[in-house]
């Protein structure tokens, strides 16, 4: 599990073995933050986590002990003023992280340019969130063969394939991937199965800034 202000928190399923009727506790959730994400993960495996002001660190689950339901949990990635956590994924090494932004700017990127780190560490640059590009909105593990909806403040959803969408170095602005109406943002992303509606144009390439300072 994953919250907003950064905890992260492993349960074994059998806790959950016996669910009443008005549910159970999954977690304890402390003032001024909520859950975000919950994900099944195996032994080995690792995961990752994506913020707003975008910022990424991946460490393998066996960093995190088993603990209780009721529980608060520990500390998953050392956040920067304001920031937040949007996504927790776990690493598949043969696939990429989409990561989206609310001004209609996205990447894919390559787990080997995500080293393993520390749990509570800063993180990496995942993509620079530079006033053309806005805060992320959405960061997702994808295969070529996926697809992807947007979705916008205005209520338009866009479909995608995401082999249209530019694999590129992690530390960069990434490519214009639709083009907006005035006012309107992004909001959401989702993976989702292609289809023969999945009929979008290749994202329109933009000139990337040199990388900054790696951190």
């Amino acid at each position: 599990m994953a919250t907003e202000r950064g905890t992260v928190k492993k349960t074994n399923l059998s806790e959950y073995g016996n669910i009443r009727t008005g549910g159970i506790i999954a977690i304890r959730i402390e003032e001024n933050d909520r859950l975000i994400a919950v994900k099944l993960v195996e032994e080995g495996q690792e995961v990752i986590l994506s913020t707003r002001h975008g910022k990424s660190i991946r460490f393998d689950e066996g960093q995190l002990r088993d603990q209780g339901r009721a529980t608060i949990g520990v500390k998953g990635i050392d956040l920067e003023k304001d920031d937040d956590v949007e996504s927790l994924e776990v690493v598949d090494p043969k696939a990429t992280l989409l990561v989206i932004t609310e001004n209609g700017y996205g990447k894919r990127t390559s787990f080997d340019e995500y080293r393993v780190q520390h749990r509570g560490g800063k993180g990496l640059i995942t993509i620079k969130c530079s006033e053309r590009n806005g805060v992320v909105v959405g960061a997702l593990v994808v295969r070529d063969q996926d697809a992807v909806m947007l979705i916008t403040s205005g209520g338009q959803t866009i479909k995608m394939a995401v082999s249209d969408i530019r694999s590129i170095s992690r530390n960069t602005q990434g490519v214009r991937l639709i083009d907006l109406d005035e006012g309107d943002k992004l909001v959401a992303a989702t993976s989702v199965e292609p289809d023969d509606d999945t009929v979008v144009p290749a994202a329109i390439p933009v000139e990337d800034e040199p990388p900054a300072p790696e951190s």
